[in-house]
């Protein structure tokens, strides 16, 4: 398998395409997912010389360089340089890193099709109602793929050839003796200077080979990418897809439009997302919970935890079952136990709470101080008042209770009461001389 990673600057970006995230993951991972899942021998991905791509692919996906920026042709001469010399036999299938919603299915389909087929090489193709920009598939009077036609500049293409509605999707699967066979005769005398991976199948027709067409029923499996728009349909389309597997396993998703949810999200059974929430990265989130209009990073969420509205989880945060993020919460990198509830407009930023601990609004952790951060630990059934701040390192005893507006800096034993703050003093008459004082100042 090899997996073209794709360039272009209409992206208008310093980041290459193909880095470009798609519901959580760098756009590339989808289609190198996609040829794991559909139990490819190898998998070899084509880079540029930076090899921007080293740091993001999976273990056991193999890095390629492409040293000339010459077209796909380049690329794949690349990649298969990069293949087992055992596997000399097997079908080389060629993906492109900027068609990231390839299936597992439509690959195992093609690689099927170009087997029974005993075709030498074997592409998938798709039917589109506006093809601008693709490669159209050209057929002789009895429907056999005569030639691919590139339409990237004007002439490269007839008006006759621009009618053609059936595209190529930049994915095939070729001999692995037919491709080492045509690759070096293929020809960068065009107006781009580059080596057209099309070229092959002309290649492979001129020396009695046979080629076929695959097409692709549903066309969103094969979209391309060149421009962030494009990028932004692909990705309504991914998100579809994501809320559709979690509502199929029992998730409710009140309204999909309004919510967003990364492709490595798990969300348990009878669990409710309500609109305008968005879960990112590799949050776990467990049954029977409550999503109210909140912000989710890298987070577990255990059974039955209620979230929002307006709650921000911060990467780290672990909420145990039954326990409560109310509104306006952020939590960071802390554990939250079992029952444990922060109902309102409070931070709690690298702190351990212990189980039913109830933890009133305004309560602040200080977890930084200024060059280090500390953690604060709050024991099982704590209950803190209104407005207090716990300046870590700091630890409050289970069953504990702290005074409201209290800044606690020391220890709270067990089933103490923790009070910081002066005893308030009311001063009779205070406003009425100052209003006499004003008055003298204006006369004056």
């Amino acid at each position: 398998m090899i997996l073209a990673a794709g360039r272009g600057t209409r992206m208008r970006s310093r980041t290459p395409k193909v880095l470009h995230e798609l519901c959580g993951i760098p756009m590339v991972l989808w289609p190198v997912r996609a040829a794991l899942a559909a139990g490819a021998g190898q998998v070899v991905v084509v880079d540029s010389p930076e090899r921007a791509l080293a740091g993001v692919l999976p273990e056991g996906v193999r890095l390629a360089v492409q040293t000339d920026s010459n077209g796909t042709g380049g690329a794949v001469v690349a990649g298969l340089a990069a293949l087992d010399a055992d596997d000399a036999d097997a079908p080389v299938v060629v993906l492109s890193g900027d068609v990231p919603l390839v299936s597992a299915e439509t690959i195992a389909e093609l690689v099927h099709a170009h087997e029974v087929s005993g075709a030498d090489a074997t592409m998938a193709s798709t039917v589109l109602d506006d093809p601008s920009g693709y490669g159209r598939v050209v057929r002789d009077a009895d429907g056999v793929v005569k030639s691919v036609v590139e339409t990237k500049t004007e002439g490269d293409a007839t008006p006759e050839q621009l009618e053609i509605r059936e595209v190529n999707t930049g994915i095939y699967v070729f001999s692995a003796h037919a491709l080492r066979e045509t690759l070096p005769r293929l020809s960068a005398d065009n107006a781009q200077g580059e080596l057209y991976l099309p070229q092959a199948l002309e290649e492979i027709r001129a020396d009695g080979g046979t080629v076929a067409a695959h097409a692709v029923a549903d066309e969103r499996l094969v979209l391309g990418v060149n421009d962030r728009a494009a990028l932004a349909r692909v990705r309504a389309l991914a998100q579809e897809a994501i809320h559709a597997r979690h509502m199929a396993a029992g998730v409710t998703v009140v309204d999909p439009c309004t919510t967003v949810i990364d492709v490595d999200v798990e969300i348990g059974q009878d669990t409710t997302i309500e609109p305008f929430t968005t879960i990112r990265g590799a949050t776990r989130i467990g049954e029977g919970c409550v999503v109210r209009h909140s912000y989710i990073i890298d987070s577990v969420l255990e059974d039955g935890v209620t979230i929002g509205p307006f709650a921000y989880l911060r990467p780290g945060s672990v909420l145990r079952e039954g326990s409560k993020a109310g509104t306006f919460v952020e939590i960071k990198n802390s554990d939250i136990g079992a029952g444990a509830k922060i109902p309102h407009l409070s931070y709690i930023g690298d702190a351990d709470v212990g189980a039913h601990a109830n933890l009133g609004a305004s309560t602040i952790t200080a977890n930084y101080d200024g060059q280090h951060k500390h953690r604060t630990t709050i024991g099982q059934r704590v209950r803190s008042s209104v407005h207090v701040s716990f300046v870590a390192p700091v630890t409050v005893g289970d069953e504990a209770y702290t005074g409201a507006g209290s800044t606690i800096d020391q220890d709270v034993p067990p089933g103490a009461l923790g009070i910081a703050r002066p005893r308030q003093t009311n001063i009779e008459g205070y406003a009425q001389r100052r209003a006499r004082a004003i008055a003298r100042e204006e006369e004056s």
